[in-house]
């Protein structure tokens, strides 16, 4: 069973989109027998992507996942969307993942999502390597594409091949581990060929630089290359090997997948130097106390499994996707959920490929799973066979910009909230919350795209419409001067009549304050038990303002006089009359609007820094103070929440993709003069209409 073990390779394909990799998958798949055509993007018949949205937008939206057979290895290769607006079910991928391919465009370069994976690929300590894709484009360059990724990936690169042939002219490549040259036909069979002549002392220089980086990673490999022994090409390998492993540093190839240029050097490089499970060693879990645990890929262990995705489909149910960390699984049969502490039943155990499931009699260490209709499940959870450790769930990426969702139409008014609630549970990129100020149901993701397409995917998946619109911003009412008033209310319908007499001033409090009520009736002008009545009129009255309806704060009403009936008298009366009190002070005491300002935090590049504060400023924000962090700058400012609610795109647009923000709320502060005006006036005509 360790050799089936050792032969594995969970490999995730990462990346900007449109650099290729859902193309290089399909070139794989068709050269290892998986498939009998080239599946081809832009004809939307990819195996990996494979759902509506995905086939429309010519794009991956989803992670996708597909086994292979090269060579007696077992391969299973995740193909990550690499648009910011899907990021977070890639980010979900990674942890499950033994190693990781940075498919690079050989023209374009890495971009700002080749960073964020890079930077995921650190954070679990992944190995990986670089692929340079598309190379018979025009403008491509591998060696400045190297260049540029030894930068944004924060890793040391080191080629290990060099293209035959630039952009249109590229043929073939060099392998300087080997020492030997290959030339590619159409159908991307290779051809051994001698190192062009050109090329040679290129070549020779690469080799020599090649060896001295493996060398500086074993000190008797050094020692031999630095008394100028002879390093042979087995013990090069071992300590290259070694090194990738380690994640010293990411090795380079060069390929074109629409041309089938490399494709064999990309299998062979899985097989050789990507880590197994075995490779990978134990993982961390916390026991019942906290404690940390390791849980290795043995499989004669306890099982233990991490679910790491969940698909929901309207009639087959939940999907769950998990890596078998430990133990071995059979086709059928009980697991515990240690996360939830309750016990599952699962009764068909699936391998995922592209869209199809197909059923399997069992798993072991390091196998990438579902199994279908767990009750109490969900991404993020430990499974076990009774054992109460927990594997730690990666935090959700935040979400960066918020939608007000409703129902098209009558009919989809019952069934929306249980549709996104179930997209909810397969898409951790997004949040839901009720706002009951403005009565609006808010859905928050990674950008406007993304919540168009869960838009498209609920309306597919479950027949249900959905609008979005731009939230609401939850504005309030203050006042600037202090006033006294009377509240009196007196209605006489024969029999017993209502009176209600208050006298109150109500002055502002500074920023922040919110509501304050003091009692100051002396003599019992009004008795004790309808002071709470008259309190109780305030509190209903002030959260529907003077000015557009928008609840008041900041400020403190003092009730020091009033009147009585004994007969008449009653707590309806007095609330009716602290309410009355609340709208005639309202009217007298300068009413100003105040909108909510946000602690903004934008993390970007330093050379977009300048667009930035101008762009801040410009959204009557203030900037008040700056950090770094590593190479990037965090710029730090209040800013109005209204002119944050479409900040997301406008900053991808400032950074190329490379800036990301959080905000959070702050105080609340005077909307000015003109602007209140617009949206007083706004507001009232929305009521009337």
């Amino acid at each position: 069973m360790s050799e089936e073990i050792k032969s594995m390779r969970n490999v995730a394909f990462a990346g900007h989109g449109g650099a290729g990799k859902t193309t290089l998958a399909e070139a794989m798949l068709f050269k290892a027998g998986v498939t009998n055509r080239l599946g081809k993007v832009e004809d939307g018949n990819t195996v990996m992507d494979f759902q509506p949205e995905e086939t429309k937008k010519q794009q991956s939206i989803n992670t996708s996942f597909i086994k292979y057979t090269h060579q007696k290895h077992v391969v299973t290769l995740m193909d990550t969307p690499g648009d910011q607006n899907f990021f977070s079910a890639a980010k979900t991928c990674f942890p499950v993942a033994d190693s990781m391919a940075f498919v690079i465009d050989g023209v374009g370069g890495p971009s700002a999502m080749t960073e964020e994976a890079a930077a995921s690929a650190l954070e679990y300590n992944l190995p990986g390597f670089v692929i340079i894709n598309k190379l018979d484009r025009e403008r491509s360059d591998f060696t400045t594409a190297v260049a540029a990724c030894d930068t944004a990936l924060k890793k040391k690169i080191i080629p290990v091949c060099y293209p035959i042939g630039k952009e249109d002219g590229f043929k073939g490549l060099v392998n300087i581990v080997s020492g030997t040259a290959f030339e590619y036909d159409a159908d991307g069979k290779a051809t051994r060929i001698d190192i062009p002549a050109d090329m040679a002392d290129e070549i020779a220089v690469a080799k020599e630089e090649f060896v001295e980086n493996v060398a500086e990673l074993d000190d008797d490999l050094l020692e031999k290359y630095l008394e100028g022994e002879e390093v042979t090409e087995e013990e090069i390998k071992r300590a290259f090997r070694k090194g990738v492993l380690d994640a010293h540093f990411y090795p380079a190839i060069c390929i074109s997948a629409t041309k089938m240029i490399g494709i064999d050097v990309v299998f062979d490089f899985i097989n050789d130097y990507m880590p197994s499970p075995l490779d990978r060693g134990p993982w961390i879990a916390k026991d019942a106390d906290g404690n940390d645990v390791e849980v290795a890929p043995d499989p004669d262990a306890e099982f233990t499994g991490f679910v790491f995705a969940t698909i929901v489909d309207p009639y087959a149910g939940r999907l769950s996707l998990f890596r078998v960390i430990s133990g071995k699984l059979g086709k059928e049969g009980n697991i515990f959920n240690a996360t939830k502490d309750n016990k599952e039943r699962f009764s068909q155990l699936l391998e995922i490929a592209g869209k199809e499931q197909k059923q399997i009699d069992g798993a072991l260490p390091g196998a990438i799973v579902a199994v279908a209709k767990l009750k109490n499940t969900l991404t993020g959870d430990t499974l076990t066979s009774g054992k109460s450790i927990k594997i730690p769930a990666p935090a959700p990426l935040p979400p960066c910009i918020s939608f007000a969702i409703s129902p098209k139409s009558k009919s989809d008014e019952d069934k929306i909230h249980e549709a996104v609630r179930k997209i909810l549970e397969e898409d951790t990129g997004l949040t839901l919350r009720r706002e009951e100020e403005t009565r609006q149901t808010i859905l928050s993701g990674r950008g406007l795209v993304h919540i168009e397409v869960t838009a498209e995917k609920i309306q597919r998946k479950f027949n249900v419409g959905m609008d979005i619109a731009t939230p609401k911003v939850a504005y309030r009412e203050t006042f600037k001067k202090k006033v006294r008033v009377q509240g009196k209310h007196k209605k006489q319908s024969g029999g017993h009549g209502q009176y209600g007499d208050c006298w109150i001033e109500l002055e502002p409090l500074p920023k922040g304050s919110g509501y304050e009520f003091v009692d100051k009736i002396v003599g019992g002008v009004i008795p004790k038990n309808y002071i709470p009545a008259v309190e109780a009129g305030i509190r209903q009255a002030m959260h529907k303002g003077i000015l557009a309806g928008f609840p008041c704060v900041d400020f403190r009403t003092t009730l020091d006089f009033g009147s009585y009936h004994a007969v008449d008298s009653s707590e309806m009366a007095f609330k009716t009359a602290g309410s009355l009190a609340f709208k005639n002070a309202a009217a007298q005491a300068n009413a100003v609007l105040l909108e909510p300002i946000m602690k903004v935090s934008v993390k970007a590049p330093d050379d977009a820094t300048g667009d930035i504060m101008g762009d801040l400023n410009s959204r009557r924000g203030r900037v008040v103070g700056m950090d770094s962090e590593g190479d990037k700058q965090i710029i730090n400012a209040l800013v109005p929440m209204s002119e944050m609610l479409r900040y997301a795109p406008d900053l991808s647009s400032m950074t190329g993709g490379r800036g990301s923000f959080s905000m959070e709320f702050e105080v609340y502060d005077e909307v000015p003069a003109d602007l209140a005006k617009k949206i007083i006036d706004q507001v009232n005509a929305e009521k009337e209409a």
